[in-house]
């Protein structure tokens, strides 16, 4: 049996928008490259999904923010001063996540445009043509509102053309959209097509649906369910206090370690403890010698570094476990806006 699916625009765009539904497109790549499911690609839907993609990333992601602007503004303002500060920290953690989300919603666009980049789209022909000028001149779904349905319409007639073509007769197809005030049953269940759509969707073999995701259930469910499974288990992002703790202790812990080694030449006498003014007297960079007051605030740092974390999680570290160090430092700040290798301590 073959499955062919019409997704309107609006529904891929909604799969972009909403990260709660990767299972679904996960679903749909996988069916499409078993064999089991076909996609009916009609230009006019690889166009709106060009000409919308970006403006629907961007708004989505202004939305969210403007959201929180207005309420962190609210807070500054009218916020009780003892709980204002733990307030806005929880809308930095926010702000984290809606970036973090933000880049998830542009990957998935990524994927849908290779989904439908690799389907033959369908230009609508002359009958097609026709056919949404007969259904427009009649006033006919999608043309009963005073509005422009002339995209609707070149959608319902190419899925009718692809129906009636097909030649596999347990073939099913399915016609799924979310605008539900051109295809849906006026002032009823807005699942059910409407009363001049009845005869396009009368046979058992077509169907109409406002639910992508009932679509999939329904052409194999259990790995949709599966899919939502293993979705449950996709990490969520950490949260902006985790990575500001970690290059904490990362940071210590590397400054600690290079401290340790500085000791070690100071004791053996490869560097050599001087005063503030025999430094000064001294010309360009000099690496065998540190000023004796700045020493007294290192070793004091470096107790107070050993009262804070632990002697334990201080070293010393094999080379393997130091670059580890090293490299976790380096790509929390990264994550945090730093430049790459950005290890100063």
């Amino acid at each position: 049996m073959s499955v062919k699916l019409l997704i309107d625009t609006s529904v891929w765009l909604e799969l972009a928008k909403d990260y709660r539904l990767s299972a679904v497109l996960t679903a749909i790549e996988d069916l499409i490259d078993a064999g089991t499911v076909e996609l009916i690609m009609p230009d006019i839907v690889l166009d709106e999904f060009a000409r919308n993609r970006d403006r629907v990333a961007e708004q989505s992601r202004r939305s969210l923010w403007s959201h929180i602007k207005r309420v962190r503004e609210a807070v500054a303002e009218f916020g009780e001063e003892e709980r204002r500060a733990s307030t806005l920290r929880e809308l930095g953690e926010i702000e984290h996540k809606i970036a973090m989300k933000g880049e998830a919603s542009k990957r998935t666009l990524e994927r849908i445009g290779s989904v439908m980049a690799s389907c033959p789209s369908v230009a609508a022909s002359e009958n097609v043509k026709g056919k949404v000028v007969e259904r427009a001149l009649a006033k006919l779904a999608p043309f009963h509102r005073s509005r422009n349905s002339v995209g609707d319409g070149l959608l319902l007639e190419v899925f009718v053309e692809a129906a009636e073509a097909e030649t596999d007769e347990g073939g099913e197809f399915f016609f799924v959209t979310h605008n539900t005030r051109d295809f849906s049953q006026q002032d009823g269940d807005r699942r059910v097509p409407h009363a001049d759509l009845q005869p396009v969707f009368a046979s058992g073999k077509r169907h109409y649906a406002i639910s992508i995701v009932d679509v999939v259930k329904r052409i194999d469910g259990e790995m949709l369910a599966e899919y939502e499974w293993e979705r449950t288990y996709d990490p969520e992002p950490r949260r902006l206090s985790e990575l500001i703790d970690a290059e904490h202790l990362l940071f210590r812990q590397v400054w600690y370690n290079r401290h340790m080694n500085l000791r070690f030449q100071v004791e053996r006498g490869d560097v050599r403890l001087v005063t503030s003014e025999d430094f000064k007297k001294l010309d360009g960079y000099q690496p065998e010698v540190v000023v004796d007051a700045v020493w007294k605030k290192a070793l004091k740092a470096a107790r107070k570094t050993e009262d804070e974390i632990g002697r334990e999680r201080l070293g010393p570290w094999d080379d393997f476990e130091w670059g580890m160090i090293n490299g976790k430092l380096s790509a929390i700040r990264w994550v945090l806006g730093d430049e790459w290798d950005m290890l100063d301590t």
